[in-house]
């Protein structure tokens, strides 16, 4: 019976974010504290927005906001049994909101990555997308899905986000109807579902923007990292950071992590490809796989926290936080997050694919249905 009460009262700690519960060994909800989901609670253009939490019997746990489908926060088990924030984000769904926020956690879309100069044509005809990003669009333009309001509905361990892209919307044809479903699995892994269908021919290519780093949120760096990326080639780019359309072999260069190596290792080097990215901010061609096989994995020597990854799509953008400055405290419990603090690897088409014939196409036409899966899957 006091097993039971115990278990029960951990659960409701993750409820209700107190920081003073606590269930046994050390395991803590602390982290919580910084969560409040009152300023996660709000109306936007006539929409509800709030902060979902997803939880696992292992007391591990994932908050959403339906604010750009974004990721808040990841707590993990170390290998103290510690539970460990290993997302970076903010207090208050207020500061997603502002200009020149570099989409921590967001659901990206129509098109993930960019765009050269925003352009590309389909069925004959020209179009002009958003510039966001120098002269190219990024990550689906100012009005990409990372800052509409999703429908949401929760069931458990399941958070279904939904959302109607209307014909012309940031420049993209055809209504784009969209649903993305967040599962964390009671073995710590969080697995992301995306479907979509269209009214007339269109790209599209989801991914997830979540920064990371395994050593918890806040921390310096992610340059002591281990990583292991199974990829023989990247796609180089212009100064622009757009792709050329060609592939390079990574053998022999800074780009080659098809053995894990420290993130920091090679960084330094003097490379064209660097230089162009002011570090790692390159897709990778991955290697020949399916959704059952890890196509990178990475761990923290500090927590020993270990994340594999598991997707259907063909590339795979390492960023290693390049743009990150620490200037303002905005993160979470007033965190500064500094240059190369966290790292992003978001499953996808190729960048600017449309634009590339050679590239695997990213067109959707009506009566298809576009469906893609990525898994993040934690252990220590």
């Amino acid at each position: 019976m006091k097993k039971n009460i115990k278990v029960l009262f951990y659960a409701a700690c993750l409820a209700i974010g107190l920081s003073s519960c606590a269930s046994g060994g050390n395991k803590t909800v602390k982290e919580f504290a910084t969560l409040d989901s009152a300023k996660f609670t709000t109306t936007i253009d006539g929409k509800s927005v709030k902060l979902y939490h997803l939880t696992n019997k292992s007391g591990a746990s994932v908050a959403i906001t339906n604010l750009g489908g974004r990721v808040v926060s990841i707590l993990m088990p170390d290998k103290d049994n510690k539970l460990v924030d290993v997302a970076l984000g903010y207090d208050s769904v207020g500061t997603y909101l502002k200009k020149g926020e570099p989409f921590f956690g967001a659901i990206i879309g129509r098109y993930g990555n960019r765009i050269g100069k925003g352009q590309f044509t389909l069925d004959g005809k020209a179009y002009q997308l958003q510039l966001n990003n120098g002269p190219n669009t990024l990550h689906g333009g100012d009005d990409g899905f990372f800052k509409q309001v999703w429908d949401a509905k929760q069931d458990g361990h399941k958070l279904e986000l939904t959302y109607s892209s209307k014909d012309g919307e940031a420049g993209y044809p055809g209504k784009l109807d969209v649903k993305v479903v967040y599962t964390l699995t009671d073995d710590n892994a969080l697995k992301i579902d995306y479907t979509a269908t269209t009214d007339k021919n269109t790209i599209i290519n989801l991914t997830n923007h979540t920064y990371f780093n395994l050593s918890g949120e806040g921390s310096k760096t992610i340059l002591d990292h281990e990583l292991m990326i199974a990829a023989d080639s990247i796609t180089p780019v212009d100064s622009t950071l757009i792709p050329t359309g060609k592939l390079m072999a990574v053998k022999g260069t800074p780009f080659d992590f098809n053995t894990a190596k420290a993130i920091g290792k090679d960084i330094g080097q003097k490379d064209e490809q660097l230089k162009f990215g002011i570090g790692y901010d390159h897709n990778f061609a991955l290697n020949k796989h399916d959704d059952k096989t890890i196509v990178a994995s990475i761990m923290s020597p500090v927590t020993g926290i270990k994340m594999d990854i598991y997707t259907d799509q063909p590339g795979l953008q390492f960023y290693c936080g390049n743009f990150l400055d620490g200037k303002d405290k905005d993160g979470k419990g007033g965190k500064a997050y500094p240059h190369r603090s966290a790292f992003c690897l978001e499953t996808q088409h190729f960048p600017d694919a449309p634009n590339h014939p050679n590239f695997a196409s990213t067109e959707l036409k009506p009566g298809e249905t576009y469906k893609t899966s990525t898994t993040y899957k934690f252990s220590k």
